[in-house]
This record gives structure tokens, C-alpha cells and sequence, in this order.
């Protein structure tokens, strides 16, 4: 079996995202999959492995109250193994909402998600939203 390009892996990967599919999302993550978390708020840094990850993203959902979305906004741009997809995001919890553009670079090799590094548009109003650590 032929593994898939990384476009076709990225576009599987934010579709499942987009209906809210998260274990299919999960399941085009490598094992050991690195996340670049950017900022300086409770969920910055690095995660190592699906465990990792899978902690950090329902962090994230607890944080927002569940209101955390991401949307696609334009195509994706392909170097070799690295897929460029721009985004906008999204959140709200209690008295405080954010809502910016941002890039994701995503790595894809063997066919499943090997890296992911995040950039958003305000990355002080992203801290604020997240709280500090």
C-alpha cells in the first residue's frame, strides 16, 4: 500500500477536525508526532507522542468551555514533506474570546503527521485567552 501524499494526509487530517472527528484526526498523527505549542500561556511548549498531544487538545477544549474551533481559510501550500495551511481560530470562556488567523506548518512523512508548529496572528492576546501556566 502506497502512503498518501502529505497534501492528501493534511486536507484527511482538517476535514475530521472540521467534523469534529477527533479521533480520526488523532489517527493521522504519528506515534511519536512532536507539537509545537507557541506563546507563553498554561499549554506552551513541546508534547511528545499521541498521549501528549491528545492531553493537550482536550486542555484546550476544557479551557474554552468547548467553544474552540478551527477553520481552514485558504489552500494548502506544499514543500515536500512540509504543508503550510492557513487558519482561523477560535474561543470563549467566561469573559474573554479569541478569534485571529494563524499558520499551520504540519510535517508529513510515511504517511501521518510527524510534526506539528503552530503561528497565530496575536500571540499576546492568545497567552491572555489561555492563561498563564
Amino acid at each position: 500500500m502506497t502512503a498518501q501524499t502529505p497534501a492528501a494526509v493534511t486536507a484527511s487530517y482538517f476535514d475530521a477536525l472540521g467534523r469534529g472527528d477527533v479521533p480520526a484526526a488523532m489517527a493521522l498523527l504519528s506515534p511519536d508526532v512532536v507539537w509545537h505549542q507557541p506563546g507563553a500561556h498554561r499549554f506552551s511548549g513541546d508534547h511528545k507522542g499521541l498521549d501528549s498531544v491528545g492531553s493537550l487538545l482536550g486542555g484546550m477544549m476544557e479551557t474554552s468551555q468547548g467553544t474552540f474551533q478551527l477553520a481552514v481559510t485558504g489552500p494548502a501550500m506544499v514543500n515536500g514533506e512540509y504543508v503550510a495551511v492557513p487558519v482561523r481560530f477560535s474561543g470563549k470562556r467566561a469573559d474573554v474570546s479569541m478569534d485571529m488567523s494563524g499558520v499551520d506548518l504540519l510535517t508529513v512523512r510515511n504517511g501521518k503527521i510527524a510534526e506539528v508548529r503552530l503561528f497565530s496572528e496575536d500571540g499576546a492576546a492568545e497567552d491572555a485567552f489561555w492563561g498563564r501556566p
